[in-house]
C-alpha cells in the first residue's frame, strides 16, 4: 500500500533559496519538454518518418542539450528536470486514456515543486538531506514504516512542504474499525454532514467566514503597480488567507471521516454530480467551500486501511424522496420542503436524515448480497455503483 506523509520543512533563507530554484528548474523543464513535444508531434503528423516524441527521448535530449544552453540547471539536483518531463510523460498517458485534459504550461506561484527519486535523499529522524544542498529540519519524524519510493517538495503561500510516499507493507498503525454498524452520510451544505444515526456535522465554512477578508485582500493586490515589491508583498498576504482558508477545511474534513472510519465498518454514501452543481452560480460557492470530492475520496482511504467498506449510491437513487419506514416512494418532492409525511404509514420523515437512513439501508443491503456477509477484509476495494446525475442533492443546498 502506498501511503504519502506530507511535513512541513523548516527553511533558512539559504535553503529556501534553493528550493525556489529547484521548483523553478522543474517548471521550466515541463514547459520546455510540453512546447518540444506539441512541435514535435506536429512534425510527425506531417510526415511519419519523423520521430513520435517521448518522455524518454525528451530526457536525453535535455541532457545533451542542457550544459551549453541551461549551465544553472545544474546547480540544482538533476531530478528537478528529469522527474517533470517524466510527470509530463504520464500527463499525455492520462490524456491519450480520457482521464484528463491536454497537459497545460505551469505558471509560477501555482506549481512550484520539484520530486526526488529515493536514491537521490536520505531520511534521518527529523531532518532531510537534498542533493547539492545539505541536510534540511523537518517539523517532524516520517510515520510510516517501509520502503520510501519518492519525495516531493512544494510550496504553498510562503511555506515548503515534503510529501514522502512510502510502501508500506501493512497498515497496522491504524486500528480497525470499532465496528458499530453501518451508517448512512447524506451531504449537504447547511450542514456538511447528516448521519443515519441522527447526528449533524456543521461544515467550518471557511471561505464564507474569511470572505470579507479575502475580498479586502484582493481589492488591495488589484490597486498595486505590476512587478514592484508592495505586489508582492500583498500577493503573499492574499496566498497566506487562501492557504489558512484551505487548512480550516481540510481539518475539519479530517475530523469528520476519521471518526466515521474509526466508528463504523460500512458506510453509506451518495455519488453528487459536483462538478454539475457548482455550474449552479447561485450555490457554486458554498458547494465548493464544503469539499464534497476531498471527504468521499478521504473517506475510501481510510475506511480501506482500517478493514471497513465505503458503498457509493447510484446519483439517480432517490433517497430522499423514498419512505425509509416502509419503502413508499414519492412521485414528486419539492426542494424547499425540509420535511414531510408518508401518505401511506404516516411517518413524518426529516428529509436529510431519511435519505441518510435509506443511504444505510441500501449500503447493507448491497454488501450482504455481494459477499454474503457485513465483513469486508483489509484493503477490500471500494463498492462503486455506475450512475449519472442526481439533481436533488443539490436542492438541500438553496437553504
Amino acid at each position: 500500500m502506498l501511503i504519502a506523509h506530507r511535513i512541513a520543512l523548516d527553511l533558512n533563507n539559504v535553503q529556501a533559496t534553493y528550493m525556489a530554484r529547484a521548483a523553478g528548474t522543474a517548471r521550466f523543464a515541463y514547459n520546455w519538454a510540453l512546447a518540444e513535444w506539441k512541435s514535435q508531434y506536429e512534425a510527425w503528423k506531417l510526415d511519419s518518418s519523423q520521430p513520435k516524441p517521448t518522455q524518454t527521448a525528451l530526457r536525453r535530449q535535455l541532457n545533451s542539450i542542457k550544459r551549453e544552453r541551461f549551465p544553472w540547471m545544474l546547480e540544482v539536483t538533476k531530478n528537478a528536470p528529469q522527474m517533470a518531463i517524466i510527470q509530463l510523460g504520464q500527463a499525455f498517458q492520462n490524456f491519450f486514456a480520457g482521464r484528463s485534459k491536454y497537459p497545460q504550461f505551469r505558471k509560477k506561484g501555482g506549481h512550484d515543486r520539484f520530486t526526488l527519486t529515493n536514491d537521490q535523499f536520505n531520511i534521518d529522524g527529523c531532518r532531510m538531506r537534498i542533493p547539492n544542498l545539505g541536510w534540511v529540519r523537518m517539523r517532524e519524524s516520517l510515520r510510516f514504516a517501509g520502503k520510501i519510493m519518492s519525495a516531493t517538495v512544494s510550496r504553498v503561500a510562503e511555506r515548503w512542504f515534503v510529501s514522502i510516499t512510502v510502501d508500506a507493507e501493512d497498515d497496522s498503525h491504524l486500528p480497525k474499525a470499532e465496528n458499530q454498524g453501518a451508517v448512512g452520510v447524506d451531504l449537504g451544505v447547511s450542514a456538511l454532514a447528516t448521519l443515519s444515526t441522527g447526528e449533524t456535522i456543521t461544515g467550518p465554512k471557511s471561505h464564507k467566514a474569511l470572505l470579507a477578508r479575502l475580498q479586502r485582500l484582493s481589492r488591495s493586490l488589484s490597486r498595486k503597480q505590476k512587478g514592484s515589491e508592495k505586489r508582492k508583498k500583498a500577493k503573499g498576504k492574499l496566498a497566506k488567507l487562501h492557504a489558512r482558508i484551505a487548512a480550516i477545511r481540510s481539518d475539519a474534513l479530517h475530523q469528520l471521516t476519521t471518526s466515521l472510519t474509526r466508528r463504523f465498518h460500512i458506510i453509506g454514501i451518495e455519488d453528487l454530480n459536483v462538478r454539475g452543481m457548482v455550474k449552479n452560480r447561485h450555490l457554486a460557492r458554498s458547494i465548493a467551500d464544503m469539499g464534497f470530492f476531498e471527504l468521499r475520496r478521504q473517506l475510501e482511504y481510510k475506511a480501506a486501511m482500517r478493514g471497513g467498506q465505503v458503498v457509493v449510491a447510484d446519483r439517480f437513487y432517490p433517497s430522499s424522496k423514498t419512505c425509509s419506514s416502509c419503502g413508499h416512494k414519492l412521485e414528486e418532492l419539492s426542494l424547499s420542503v425540509r420535511q414531510w409525511t408518508c401518505p401511506d404509514c404516516a411517518t413524518c420523515h426529516d428529509r436529510d436524515v431519511n435519505a441518510a437512513i435509506n443511504l444505510k439501508n441500501m449500503a447493507v443491503s448491497s454488501t450482504v448480497s455481494a459477499c454474503g456477509e457485513e465483513g469486508s477484509g483489509r484493503r477490500r476495494k471500494t463498492t462503486v455503483k455506475p450512475a449519472s446525475a442526481k439533481q436533488e442533492a443539490s436542492s438541500r443546498f438553496s437553504q
